[in-house]
Parts: C-alpha cells; sequence; structure tokens
C-alpha cells in the first residue's frame, strides 16, 4: 500500500531541463567549450556528473570552475525569472494527489534555483517536505537523496513510491529500495529504464497507476 510519493523536480513537475543544458553550453562557450545535448544526456542526466568534470580534464583550477559555477548559476536563474517551464496538467495531478498521500520533492537542485522555479509555480503547498542539495552529501544517482526523503517521510521504503524521468534518477530511487514511475522528458525519452516500475507518456497517467495498487485512505497516508 502506497503512502507517500516523492516526486523528481526538474523535468517532472517544471520543463527546466533544457534550460539548464543552455545556461550550461552559453557558460562553457565563453571557454570555447562546445557542449552537446548528447553530451549533457550521458553526463549529467544519466551519469549525474557535474560540468566540472570536463573542466577538470582540460586542467582549469579550483578557483575557475568555481567561477565558472557562478557564472552558470547566474545565467540560469536569468532564465527560469523569464521564461515559461510550465508542464500541463502538473498542478491539477499535484491538488488531486496531495489529499491522499504525504508528498516530497527529492531534487538535485540548488535552494536558490529551487526557490526561483517554485515561486512561480505556487506549487510547495502541495507538499509535505523538500528534500534539495543541501540536505545530503551524495547526489543522484547515490542513493542518499531518497534515502533521505524515505527517512523524512515517517513511512518504510515499500510504502514509497518515485516519480523520475532520468536515468540517475531512476538508479537512485532503486538503490534505495524504492519502486519508481519514469515519466520521460525531450532529453531523456530515448534513454533505458529498465527496472522502473511503470514508464509513461504524461503525468496524468500517474494517478492511474497509483490506482492500480490500491492507495489508501486519507486518515492513513497523512500522519
Amino acid at each position: 500500500m502506497i503512502k507517500a510519493l516523492f516526486w523528481d523536480n526538474d523535468g517532472v513537475l517544471v520543463n527546466t531541463e533544457h534550460l539548464y543544458f543552455l545556461a550550461t553550453q552559453q557558460a562553457l562557450e565563453m571557454y570555447g567549450i562546445p557542449l552537446t545535448k548528447e553530451q549533457f544526456l550521458e553526463l549529467f542526466l544519466i551519469q549525474g556528473k557535474g560540468v566540472w568534470h570536463i573542466l577538470e580534464e582540460k586542467s582549469f583550477s579550483p578557483e575557475e570552475i568555481q567561477l565558472f559555477r557562478k557564472r552558470r548559476s547566474n545565467i540560469y536563474s536569468a532564465m527560469l525569472s523569464q521564461e515559461d517551464f510550465s508542464i500541463k496538467g502538473v498542478e491539477d495531478v499535484l491538488r488531486v494527489l496531495c489529499r491522499s498521500y504525504k508528498m516530497g520533492i527529492v531534487t538535485s537542485s540548488l535552494q536558490e534555483h529551487f526557490e526561483i522555479i517554485h515561486k512561480r509555480t505556487g506549487f510547495l503547498k502541495y507538499f509535505d517536505y523538500v528534500v534539495t542539495a543541501k540536505d545530503y552529501l551524495h547526489s543522484k544517482p547515490h542513493p542518499e537523496p531518497y534515502l533521505t526523503a524515505i527517512k523524512k517521510s515517517g513511512f518504510q521504503k515499500e510504502e514509497c513510491i518515485a516519480i523520475e524521468d532520468s536515468v540517475r534518477g531512476l538508479t537512485s530511487a532503486r538503490e534505495a529500495g524504492l519502486r519508481c514511475i519514469v515519466i520521460p522528458n525531450e532529453f531523456t525519452k530515448g534513454s533505458d529504464f529498465a527496472g522502473a516500475y511503470k514508464v509513461l507518456n504524461d503525468i496524468s497517467e500517474v494517478m492511474d497507476v497509483l490506482a492500480e495498487l490500491c492507495p489508501p485512505p486519507l486518515s492513513v497516508a497523512k500522519k
């Protein structure tokens, strides 16, 4: 019986993966380093590595890498403040499911970017808690983000399910002992999601999957 839902943020609740790619691409262009969508997918959304791996291989100093991160962060923040990153149907689903499940967001986003995003969406009222990069040492695909979410939920791992969009997110959830629903986005739709509980086409299908799993009554789910 599922009592808690753990939602990835970027690519699942908001369409921001392409903005992060563009911000990273633009920042790297300042150093004359190209970045393709294919490289971004492999490095960020499958292996769960950061762009510093590219810069380290090119002998950039720690100080130069830190400057790059600051520049990329500023570009990304500006994009998040201006671009439309909404995904149709997300709020309708959250509004319904928050009545019957304890819900958390489990994201690798920096706190500053997360706050910009959800100041615009207003989604946080549907969630009981949030796990961001400040809450753990090891990012996805390491299981620590989801192990942290399980602990916060107060439930057993068998009573929780994760909703992801990437291989690194699926790996993190699976390594934490969770079943994982995957909703691919434009970057990840060609990836191998072996081990996913279900691979869906649209967020609205999450409710059908949960109905199959016999969702608990409100009084049980909300501790």
